[in-house]
C-alpha cells in the first residue's frame, strides 16, 4: 500500500511546527512526505494517487495534556477533530482535505490516518515545549507502523 504522509503546521508557532518537525525525521528515513504547511489544499496539486494518507499536525484539547497523542483513522478523523479536538489551524485541515475529498473521488477512497500532538504552546518561537519535544520519537513510530501495516 502506498503512503503519503502529509506535515502540517507553521514552525515559527512553537509548538504547530511538530508535524513539520516529525516529518522531516521521516523524509530524511526515506519515506514519502509532503510539507504542507498550514495549506493542505497543496495536497492537490502533489497528490499521486496513494492508498494511504497519514496527516501529522498539532491539535488544541482542554481534555488531553500536552505532548499526548492522538491516532484517528477514516470517519473517526472527521467526527472527533468537530467534537472534541480543535486543529490549531484558522481553517482546519480537516475541513480543507473533506473538500479535497468532495472535488477529487479519488482522495475518497483513500485510507485517512490523522496524528496528532497536543500542543502546549502556540506561540511566536521556533523551539517545541519538552512535552511535545518528548513525543515526535512516538509520532515516528506510530507513523512507520501504520505505513507498514497491510491494508490497515
Amino acid at each position: 500500500m502506498r503512503t503519503l504522509i502529509l506535515a502540517l503546521g507553521n514552525e515559527l508557532m512553537r509548538d504547530d511546527g511538530v508535524g513539520l518537525k516529525a516529518g522531516r525525521i521521516l523524509l530524511e528515513k526515506g519515506y514519502n512526505v509532503l510539507e504542507v504547511g498550514t495549506d493542505i489544499f497543496r495536497l492537490a496539486s502533489h497528490y499521486g494517487g496513494e492508498d494511504r494518507i497519514i496527516i501529522i499536525d498539532a491539535i488544541l484539547s482542554d481534555k488531553l495534556k500536552p505532548g499526548e497523542i492522538i491516532h484517528l483513522r477514516g470517519d473517526e478523523v472527521f467526527e472527533k477533530l468537530k467534537a472534541e479536538i480543535r486543529s490549531a489551524h484558522f481553517m482546519g485541515a480537516i475541513d480543507g482535505l473533506k473538500l479535497l475529498m468532495a472535488l477529487d473521488e479519488r482522495l475518497a477512497k483513500v485510507d485517512i490516518h490523522f496524528i496528532g500532538v497536543v500542543a502546549k504552546e502556540i506561540d511566536l518561537g521556533m523551539e517545541l515545549s519538552d512535552e511535545v519535544e518528548r513525543a515526535i520519537p512516538k509520532v515516528v513510530e506510530l507513523v512507520e507502523k501504520i505505513a507498514f501495516a497491510p491494508g490497515q
